[in-house]
């Protein structure tokens, strides 16, 4: 049903962004007859556009546009203009990602109760616990097909070669191992295929098996008559009354002519460098520090996970792509264990790069040459590995700004990032590069590579939950503190990062969010 809704039309919800927060609210709504235009700054891909190509498919969906990255982190000098690895199409992220879906521990959601005050961050309780969100969290992973759960009864997939290889080196130092729960279909299921292993995951899963907002939520919120979604339409900025709620969104086409699209509701979903850039380029006589930021934290609390790769070369082939992107995951340390010399905890990422990336993201780096270098890769059939993925700080100053002087294809203001370590994350890295030596090497490893933290693919903080108005951008609803008819509806809304990957959390809080939505428009409160 291809609906189209009048520019005028102030009944619509309009949400920014169409991927895992995005797609999911629009879907939820419309399942519960809630009217509402989704801005895509991207294209429209259809399952034939992807390819099995790691370059191919890095130039054809990722956000490109330009950014400055800043910061004394090796990253900065590497990637100084991609701070973060996500999509500009419709679906976001969720095509690019691995299919990781884990739900928070308890604990991560009061880590200020945990660890008090951590001298140079900015650590904070969410104002949400793991058991409000808990059966969220169920109905996401019936949404999204997770194999290994209650939820969808799926099982695991197969344990491929580089599972075993791993499993068996973590079963000699005494350390927990176990598959990863993954959003790819293991069997026929919602209309969608069971995996190939095509081991492709993160360039698009061209069979649909792995979850996507692109061919799930937003065909299926179309299908109601009640969702229009606009490709190619960059949300420029959001413009208020003199009561100070929002009245809708300026926006712009393919071709740069402005559009405003009046709202009853605006909710932002464009992830943690384009949110809180909305809402600062928004900023107005009654908001002069940007939209909602009363606090002054919009665009503060840049988080990324502490990251990093850690690759060991064996005697024997491992063929470790012959698997989904993340066949396992290392759990021994995800506790909050301070005796470690750090807080808060880390997992170990059973992931293989295609060789197009290892070969960027190997010692030395972007600059890619040399003997040892070719020699690692020549070994890559025989390699097994990591990536590590850890909490790390809040801290004010990760942040994202608008460069003083730089215009983008729009006529706006460049966003540059700011993400550097704290003392926190490179302790957490160091702990993980050692018990990741510690690992191959019980199984043989002849050689163990370190790869440095690369473009971020998970992004969280910057518009952040709090109880109080005074500590973030949102409430426990990912509605704003100050503007009741503005809601954040991605990863910038979280408190803290934890040690999973965000996407399963951002669905869980997208369902609740409706509920939510949906609740208060009846009361009249929205």
């Amino acid at each position: 049903m291809n609906t189209k809704f009048d520019l005028n039309d102030d009944s619509l919800v309009v949400i920014v962004g169409s991927g895992a927060g995005g797609g999911t609210l629009a879907n939820e709504l419309a399942q519960k007859g809630i009217k509402s235009v989704v801005l895509e700054a991207g294209k429209r891909f259809k399952l034939d556009d992807i390819e099995n190509d790691e370059w191919k498919m890095f130039g054809k969906i990722s956000w490109l546009d330009k950014r400055y990255l800043e910061g004394p982190a090796r990253l900065a000098k590497d990637f100084p203009n991609l701070p973060a690895w996500i999509v500009k199409g419709v679906g976001g992220a969720t095509m690019h990602w691995a299919g990781v879906a884990m739900r928070f521990q308890e604990h991560e959601f009061r880590m200020r109760t945990e660890n008090g005050t951590v001298p140079g961050a900015n650590v904070l309780d969410w104002p949400i616990t793991l058991k409000e969100l808990d059966p969220y969290y169920y109905k996401a992973e019936q949404k999204m097909g997770v194999c290994g759960t209650e939820a969808t009864g799926m099982p695991f997939h197969g344990k491929s070669s580089h599972y075993k290889v791993i499993e068996e080196g973590a079963r000699r130092i005494g350390a927990k191992c176990e598959q990863a729960t993954l959003a790819i279909n293991t069997q026929i299921r919602d209309g969608r295929p069971s995996c190939q292993v095509n081991g492709f995951c993160m360039q698009g899963c061209r069979i649909g098996a792995k979850w996507s907002t692109m061919y799930t939520e937003i065909p299926r919120a179309e299908a109601t008559g009640l969702v229009e979604v606009r490709p190619q339409s960059m949300a420029l900025r959001i413009e208020h009354d003199k009561q100070g709620n929002v009245t809708g969104v300026l926006y712009a086409d393919k071709d740069g002519n402005q559009h405003f699209q009046k709202a009853r509701l605006v909710s932002v979903a464009a992830n943690s460098i384009e949110s809180p850039r909305l809402l600062l380029n928004s900023a107005s006589p009654m908001f002069p520090d940007g939209l909602a930021n009363g606090s002054g934290q919009v665009g503060q609390n840049y988080m990324t996970h502490t990251t990093a790769g850690v690759y060991g070369e064996f005697e024997q082939p491992v063929h470790m792509y012959k698997s989904t992107v993340v066949p396992g995951i290392v759990h021994e340390w995800k506790d909050n264990d301070p005796s470690r010399g750090h807080v808060a905890g880390y997992e170990l990422e059973v992931l293989h790069l295609g060789l197009p990336f290892m070969s960027a993201f190997l010692n030395p780096g972007k600059s890619g040459w040399g003997r040892e270098l070719a020699d690692s890769l020549a070994n890559y059939d025989r390699m097994a590995g990591f990536w590590i993925c850890g909490e790390d700080m809040p801290v004010e100053s990760n942040n994202i700004t608008l460069h003083p002087t730089e215009k983008d294809q729009y006529g706006l203001p460049v966003p540059v990032v700011y993400k550097t370590d704290h003392i926190n994350d490179t302790r957490m890295r160091n702990h993980a590069y050692d018990r990741s030596t510690e690992l191959l090497e019980a199984v043989g490893a002849k050689k163990v590579n370190y790869l440095p933290p690369y473009p971020a693919s998970h992004n969280m903080g910057t518009n952040r939950m709090s109880r109080h108005a005074r500590d973030g951008v949102v409430n426990r609803w990912g509605q704003s503190h100050e503007i009741q008819n503005l809601f954040i509806s991605d990863g910038s809304q979280f408190t803290t990062s934890g040690t999973e990957n965000p996407t399963l959390t951002i669905v869980a809080l997208a369902i609740r969010q409706a509920d939510y939505i949906a609740d208060q428009m009846k009361r009249g409160n929205l």
